[in-house]
């Protein structure tokens, strides 16, 4: 039987118009305007001079000029700044070995003449004698470089100019400071 025992289906007349009294307590009543769409309203317009020449809708001279010039400022203000700042100079550490002509070549001497190369930009640090075989010693000299100045070849090829005392140089090992 279910809902065929319900009265709720014949007095539904009953039941909306209480739902209308109840929407018409809360939001006030319905008026004809409200249910029927209202009227596009025309707007006018003219040719004329009227007040909507002041509106620039591209932007005026003016303001790009104070644009332009702000941004110079910001711009200038900002080179100002970086020009304050140090510059940052690119180190490298470098290990150098040379190797002599034999186990007879002095290498005091060997040292004197590797140390006798300046540059600008370049700084000697530690070095020691590593035996290398059959009674021969390498040099091993570290050095620091600023990478703008100096290069690896013209270090080599400064230093293999001491024909008499170098064999040859060879780097051992390369780091960035």
């Amino acid at each position: 039987m279910g809902l065929a025992a319900e009265n709720i289906w014949f007095d539904k007349h009953r039941y909306d118009e209480a739902e209308t009294r109840f929407y018409e307590g809360a939001n006030g009543p319905a008026t004809q305007q409200q249910q029927v769409a209202a009227p596009v309203q025309q707007v006018k317009v003219t040719n004329g001079d009227d007040a909507d020449d002041d509106i620039d809708l591209f932007g005026s001279d003016e303001e790009d000029e104070e644009a332009e010039r702000l941004k110079q400022e910001r711009l200038e203000a900002y080179a100002a700044k970086k020009a304050k700042k140090p510059a940052v100079i690119a180190k490298s550490s470098i290990l150098l070995d040379v190797k002599p002509w034999d186990d007879e070549t002095d290498m005091a001497k060997l040292e004197e003449c590797v140390r006798s190369v300046q540059m600008d930009g370049l700084l000697w640090g530690a070095s020691k004698l590593v035996p290398v075989g059959y009674g021969i010693k390498k040099l091993q000299i570290n050095c620091v470089v600023e990478d703008d100045k100096v290069g690896t070849d013209i270090l080599e090829e400064e230093i293999t100019k001491f024909e008499d005392h170098v064999q040859s140089v060879d780097v051992a090992a390369f780091n960035k400071i």
